[in-house]
């Protein structure tokens, strides 16, 4: 076991002083007292007001006043502070408990002067402006991904012309555009109503507001409370009355067992929706029957598939594991 130290250590506080010592007041002195004779002291030893008189035998005059007035602001940024001077009691007080008062005067010390609140909410807003401007980006590449692509191209090129959106009547005067300007606004109007008429899912799918993750964290009580309401009501129909599930109920079901999102449910087809309702996926028995055959047919089309045949045949002859010099 260490040896008990003494209450009074260098490097923390004043040092061997002790603070009210410095000051000239009492531990029971109010925050008054103590600012008073601080101002006090400041004023006699402070650089630029000392004229040169000895502040202590046989030491510089100046250099001895400048260490002296350290410790005077020392000893009153110890006892100003409410919590620091409770800290600097303690240790008065319970001299023997030497690394506990180490830890707490460089925790105070160390302490980051910025609220972390601040922080945490400054870092989330910067998250949240990210991830917004990140999603419309990949908007836009899927949108302009999709006017290159025939199929859709021709159906909003047939819509702006209907619309009369595509107008080819060529202008005069000051009016007259280039074709160059003309092919970027018909580029526009085709990503517009590319824009409009297709419901883009998933991972490229129009930004909304309100999934940026500071609205997330705001309107997180709120989705725990819809969350509970929703799941009581599920538990009194359901499981107490005994209700029939409905068509979104068997849905959400189907989903829950297949451990798909809502986006990613969303994005299936509805002739895949019917055809699970048509199986009754939402009995278990039943699901579990449907995931055996799709995991059949996985193995059967991974057998066909001629890069599976050649990647198992690699595995068989050369293997991860083999010394080969073979080039390929």
């Amino acid at each position: 076991l260490p040896r008990p130290a003494r209450g009074l250590t260098d490097g923390l506080y004043c040092g061997r002083r002790v603070c009210y010592e410095v000051l000239g007041v009492s531990r029971q002195a109010s925050k008054a007292e103590i600012a008073r004779a601080y101002r006090q002291l400041a004023r006699q030893y402070h650089p630029d007001r000392y004229r040169g008189e000895p502040a202590g035998g046989g030491a510089d005059g100046a250099q001895a006043a400048h260490e002296k007035f350290l410790l005077i602001a020392t000893a009153y940024e110890t006892l100003k502070d409410e919590e620091t001077r409770k800290d600097y009691d303690y240790m008065l007080d319970h001299p023997e408990e030497y690394y506990r008062h180490y830890y707490h005067y460089y925790s105070r010390r160390l302490a980051p002067k910025v609220d972390v609140r601040i922080v945490i909410l400054v870092t989330v807003c910067a998250i949240s402006v990210f991830q917004f401007f990140s999603w419309w980006s990949s908007y836009n590449e899927a949108i302009n991904y999709l006017a290159t692509v025939p199929k859709y191209r021709i159906q909003a090129t047939e819509i702006a012309r209907q619309q009369g959106l595509l107008n080819k009547t060529k202008e005069k005067g000051k009016n007259r555009r280039s074709k160059e300007e003309i092919r970027e606004e018909e580029e526009e109007i085709i990503k517009d109503i590319i824009k409009n008429k297709i419901d883009i899912k998933g991972g490229y799918q129009k930004p909304k507001i309100y999934d940026i993750l500071l609205f997330q964290i705001l309107l997180a009580p709120f989705y725990l409370c819809k969350y509970i309401v929703w799941y009581c009501w599920w538990i009194y129909c359901f499981t107490i009355k005994g209700q029939e599930y409905g068509v979104e109920e068997k849905l959400y079901i189907i989903r829950r067992y297949m451990k798909m999102s809502q986006s990613q449910f969303d994005s299936l087809e509805d002739h895949q929706k019917e055809s699970f309702l048509e199986r009754q996926l939402w009995i278990r028995e039943n699901y579990e029957v449907y995931k055996r055959e799709q995991e059949e047919e996985l193995k059967k089309k991974m057998a066909m598939d001629p890069r599976w045949k050649r990647y198992r045949r690699w595995m068989k002859n050369e293997g991860p594991g083999r010394l080969t010099f073979i080039d390929d």
